[in-house]
Formats: structure tokens, sequence, C-alpha cells
């Protein structure tokens, strides 16, 4: 929950005094032209960056007042799906959804093995754990960003334009994904995108930032 958030760069006003609510267990879309603030709420949202004035409250707790160590637990709370992908070049597919396991938990191979192939099994590639990124198509690349951003089992789920660049059956895919394991994994998922039409499908609650 964002209560009355004011945020500004170099005396750049972005946010100014915004309200707003994300439920447990909805996908929430947020929507709008660039430039009005939704990468920069995201990065509140995240701890990234604090509010000058306002809370952002997660759970309860005003991320702000988090110590270091708290916020980092916070995160490996959530996970996130970029704009582009992002997937590691030099790995296959399986060192891709194994990454965060590899860096914040310490479990036995064969557990690693079971949880990658179970999240690549949700976003329907488990037969490509073996491949390459560049042997991916972009929406094949988007999924396993997708696996990736689950494995974790996060309870919110953080989507930054999900649908960009892709064509419209592998945008379909991705939205009926982002919707169905919303509701499989009992997460909140937070999706921002320009995708007015895409989007307002399968979306619970839509808020626009303009102005």
């Amino acid at each position: 929950e964002l209560r009355g958030v004011h945020y500004a760069v170099d005396d750049k006003v972005v946010l100014d005094g915004l309200d707003l609510g994300i439920r447990r267990g909805e996908v929430t879309a947020i929507m709008g032209p660039s430039g009005t603030g939704k990468t920069t709420l995201l990065r509140l949202i995240t701890g990234q960056i604090q509010a000058d004035a306002g809370q952002v409250v997660v759970d309860g707790v005003d991320v702000a007042k988090l110590k270091r160590r708290d916020l980092y637990a916070l995160r490996r709370r959530m996970g996130m799906l970029f704009q582009n992908g992002a997937l590691l070049t030099d790995v296959d597919v399986f060192e891709n959804v194994a990454f965060p396991l590899r860096e914040h938990a310490r479990l036995p191979e064969p557990l690693v093995r079971t949880l990658v192939l179970t999240k690549l099994h949700a976003v329907g590639l488990r037969g490509a754990s073996h491949l390459m990124p560049r042997q991916l198509s972009g929406g094949m690349a988007r999924r396993v960003a997708l696996a990736r951003a689950i494995v974790m089992d996060p309870d919110i789920l953080i989507y930054d334009e999900p649908f960009a660049g892709l064509d419209p059956i592998s945008m379909g895919v991705v939205m009926r994904l982002i919707r169905s394991l919303n509701d499989a994994l009992g997460i909140s998922s937070i999706v921002v995108t320009h995708d007015v039409q895409e989007i307002s499908q399968i979306a619970d609650v839509s808020y626009i930032l303009s102005e």
C-alpha cells in the first residue's frame, strides 16, 4: 500500500501524493504514459529508493524503516520479471532459473534440479533446460525469465513491461501465465505495462498514472 507518496528528482515531481492499494492474491495493473513514475513506483516497493514523503507499506511494514538485512529479506520474497527478460547469456536455461537458488539458498543439487524443472514445467518449457538463451525465441526467453522469477516461491511477483517486443501469440501465452501462476501460487502480482487491452483482460484492479 502506498499512502500519500511524494517523490521528486532534481525538483521534478514524479509522484505527488499517490495513494494506491495492492491486494493479496490479485493481479494489479499499473498503466500510464512513459515518464509518469511507473518504474519509480516499483523501485519504491522494492526499497531501492525512498519516498520524500508518505509511506510505502508491504505486509504492514514501512519499507523505509527496514534495516538493510530486513530489506534484503523482504526482497527475497519478491520475484521480478524485467522488461527484456535479462537472462544470463553464457549459461543455459537450467542455470538461469537456478541462479537465485544458488545465490540465496544452500540446497542439495537434487532439490535444485527438482525446483528448477518444476518451475520450467509451470511455464511450459521443461524440455528446454539445456538450451542457451541465444537459441530461444523472444516469447520463450520471457517464459524462462518468469520461471526464474518464481523459483524462490515469492509472495509478490513484479512484472516490468512483460509484453514488450512480443508477437501477439507469445503475448497471449505470457498473459495467461501471469493469471494462472498468480492463482495457482496464491501470490500478488503487480504488472506495469503500456498494453492496456491485454492486461485489462486478466487484471483484478487497474491503476492509471497520469499527471
